[in-house]
């Protein structure tokens, strides 16, 4: 199937591992432009490399991003705007806000987690959307959780401002879908990844049981048996962006290999 991909310029937040670095990956292999952005610079650009390396495209930059500052997010899509003209897939991504029920936080956390878990994701979009407008054609695609369809316990934050990204999602597609902009959330269940590390460690660490204990539990009420890999994710995001989606809009997925039992 032609993904139609080979002279889009795609962006993706928080790659340099991981999901975002999966789907970095997934687009490079497709033959698009893409620009990887993280807080370290050591980390991104070894991303970078490996991706050229596994994919064969040439086509790939780097620039530092902390997601939390307005600064830094204005800087990248300057310097973005400036090379490649403007972005025509927009890859929302960026670590998980800290664990920990309702009498755990504070209100620095929900600050914190408010400008990282949400803020974040409209200044990226507003700095894309005039371009898009202009060219007429868009993808967003804004990386969330399996806590948007069924909320987790002791995940107060995530539950909040994940929920949060949905009602941005839909009010965006319906915005700019006669600019032929389709705007997605797609979260993860149980991809293995740092985050799911350090959920199951938090887990184990608060009922006193072996980390192991609590990943074969875990592995234990998926229906496909296993957690979930990074590329398995990578592939359905890459999927919405392409030429194969072209009525998709508005939607709240998440890929968890049958996980959830909320309808």
């Amino acid at each position: 199937m032609d993904t139609g991909l080979t002279n889009k310029t795609v962006v993706v937040m928080a790659s340099s591992k991981g999901i975002g670095k999966a789907t970095a990956l997934e687009f490079a292999n497709e033959g698009a432009t893409v620009i990887l952005s993280s807080r370290g610079e050591t980390s991104l650009r070894e991303a970078a490399e490996e991706i050229k390396r596994l994919s064969g495209n040439e086509k790939i930059h780097y620039q530092t991003c902390d997601m939390s500052s307005s600064d830094d997010i204005a800087k990248l899509f300057r310097e973005v705007h400036k090379q490649f003209g403007s972005v025509d897939i927009l890859i929302n991504n960026t670590g998980g806000p800290k664990a920990g029920g309702f009498e755990k936080v504070t209100d620095e956390d929900w600050y914190e987690s408010f400008e990282k878990n949400l803020l974040s994701y409209i200044r990226t979009t507003r700095a894309v959307i005039p371009h898009m407008k202009e060219n007429q054609f868009g993808r967003i695609i804004n990386i969330s959780s399996s806590s948007t369809k069924e909320v987790i316990d002791d995940l107060i934050l995530s539950n909040t401002f994940r929920s949060g990204m949905v009602g941005l999602t839909k009010s965006l597609a319906r915005e700019l879908a006669s600019s032929n902009i389709l705007v997605n959330t797609i979260g993860p269940g149980r991809i293995e990844t740092d985050r799911i590390i350090e959920l199951d460690s938090v887990t184990a660490e608060k009922k006193g049981v072996s980390f192991e204990d609590i990943t074969n539990y875990q592995k234990s009420l998926i229906p496909i048996g296993r957690y979930g890999q990074p590329e398995e994710f990578a592939k359905v995001v890459v999927f919405l962006a392409s030429a194969a989606n072209t009525y998709l809009t508005g939607q709240s997925l998440v890929i968890d290999g049958g996980l959830l039992k909320a309808l």
